[in-house]
C-alpha cells in the first residue's frame, strides 16, 4: 500500500471536482432563464424534463454526455470499436433514471483529420450501444478540425431523448428514511475517473496489454465498455415501485446517490455488501487513496443504485438477478444528508 507521500489524487491528475460544482452553480441561472411552463425540472437531475402537449401526459426526457479521457486508451491502442457503447451508456443510463425509455440517439465525433476506418469503428460501437438500449441512431455529426487535436486523436459525445408518462416519472420524491438501496453491478471502470486512471496506470498501452496483475490484460479491463441497464430497469419498473434511480458516474457514490434524495435524507452504505472488482483494489493500492476518495471518483463495482421500500428489496434483487444483473442490497436511507460509508 502506498504511503501518504505517494498518494495520487484526482486533483494531481488535473481534475478539480470543485471547479465542476462551481460551474454548475454559475450556469443554472442562464439555463433557467430559457425555461417555459413545459420544463418540469431544472439542472441537477439525471435528465432534463419537457412536458409534451396532449392528453396522454407524455414527458420528454433528454440527456447528453461524452466518453471522457477513456478515449486516450482507445486511440493509443487502435481499439476504437467499443467506446461508442460507452457514449450511448453515459446518456441512456441517465435517462432511464427518470423512468424514461430512450427513443433516439445522436453522436458527435470531432477530430483533426478524419480517418474513415476509425470513424466507422467508433460508430459501430455507437450502433451496438443503441441496440443494447433499444433506441435508434437517427443522426450525428463528424467534424474535421485541423490543429485542434493531435494525430489520431478524437473526441466523442452523444445526445439521447426518451419518453415517459407523467405518472410513471421516477424522481425520488417518495424516498424516506428506512428505504432499501439496491446496487446493480458495474462492468468495471465504466467511463469515469480516467484522468486519475491514466495518472496511476500510465498510458503505455503495449505494457498494459501484457500486464496480467489481476488475471487478465489490464488494457482489456480498462476498455471494457460501460454496462447499459435500460432494458432490465424498464422491465423491473413495470413490476416494482422504484422510488429512485442513481447512475453512478462522475462523483461516484458520494455525489450521485444523494441527487435522488429529498431534503433531509441521506444514506448509509455497507461497502462490504458487494464485491469490489480487482481493478479498483489495484487503483487503491497504487494511488494510496482512502475509501472516501475512491467512492467519490469511481463506481467501485456498482453502476446503478435503486431505492425501494424495504419490503420490496429481496424480491427486486431476485428479479434483477433473473434478468442477468448482479444485484445486492447495499444500504439504506437515513435521516440526515450525504453518504455514510
Amino acid at each position: 500500500m502506498a504511503n501518504e507521500k505517494q498518494k495520487i489524487t484526482y486533483a494531481d491528475a488535473g481534475v478539480d471536482v470543485n471547479r465542476g460544482y462551481e460551474s454548475v452553480a454559475k450556469i443554472k441561472a442562464h439555463a433557467s432563464s430559457t425555461f417555459n411552463k413545459n420544463v418540469l425540472q431544472g439542472l441537477g437531475s439525471f435528465g432534463g424534463f419537457y412536458s409534451l402537449d396532449g392528453e396522454n401526459g407524455d414527458v420528454m426526457v433528454a440527456g447528453t454526455d461524452g466518453v471522457g479521457t477513456k478515449l486516450k486508451y482507445a486511440f493509443l491502442s487502435g481499439r476504437n470499436d467499443t467506446v461508442g457503447i460507452d457514449c450511448v451508456a453515459m446518456c441512456v443510463n441517465d435517462i432511464v433514471c427518470q423512468g424514461a425509455k430512450p427513443l433516439i440517439f445522436l453522436d458527435y465525433i470531432a477530430t483533426g483529420k478524419i480517418d474513415p476506418d476509425v470513424v466507422a469503428d467508433v460508430v459501430k460501437g455507437v450502433a451496438d450501444g443503441c441496440k443494447m438500449a433499444d433506441c435508434a441512431l437517427v443522426g450525428g455529426e463528424t467534424a474535421e478540425m485541423p490543429s485542434m487535436y493531435g494525430e489520431g486523436e478524437y473526441d466523442l459525445a452523444g445526445f439521447s431523448v426518451g419518453l415517459v408518462k407523467r405518472e410513471k416519472i421516477i424522481n425520488g420524491s417518495g424516498i424516506t428514511a428506512g428505504c432499501a438501496l439496491v446496487g446493480l453491478a458495474s462492468s468495471g471502470l465504466h467511463s469515469n475517473g480516467f484522468s486519475l486512471v491514466r495518472k496511476v496506470l500510465g498510458e503505455d498501452v503495449e505494457a498494459l496489454a501484457k500486464d496480467m496483475t489481476i488475471g487478465k490484460p489490464l488494457l482489456d479491463v480498462i476498455l471494457t465498455p460501460t454496462r447499459i441497464y435500460v432494458k432490465n430497469l424498464l422491465s423491473l419498473a413495470d413490476k416494482f415501485n422504484i422510488l429512485g434511480l442513481a447512475n453512478i458516474t462522475g462523483g461516484g457514490f458520494i455525489e450521485n446517490i444523494p441527487r435522488i434524495f429529498p431534503e433531509g435524507i441521506g444514506c448509509r452504505i455497507d461497502v462490504n455488501s458487494f464485491p469490489r472488482p480487482e481493478i479498483f483494489s489495484l487503483l487503491a493500492e497504487r494511488s494510496g487513496l482512502e475509501n472516501k476518495e475512491l467512492y467519490n471518483t469511481f463506481n467501485m463495482g456498482i453502476g446503478m443504485c435503486v431505492a425501494l421500500k424495504p419490503d420490496d428489496a429481496d424480491a427486486f434483487v431476485k428479479a434483477a438477478n433473473a434478468l442477468g444483473e448482479k444485484a445486492y442490497i447495499i444500504g439504506e436511507t437515513v435521516n440526515g444528508a450525504g453518504v455514510i460509508l
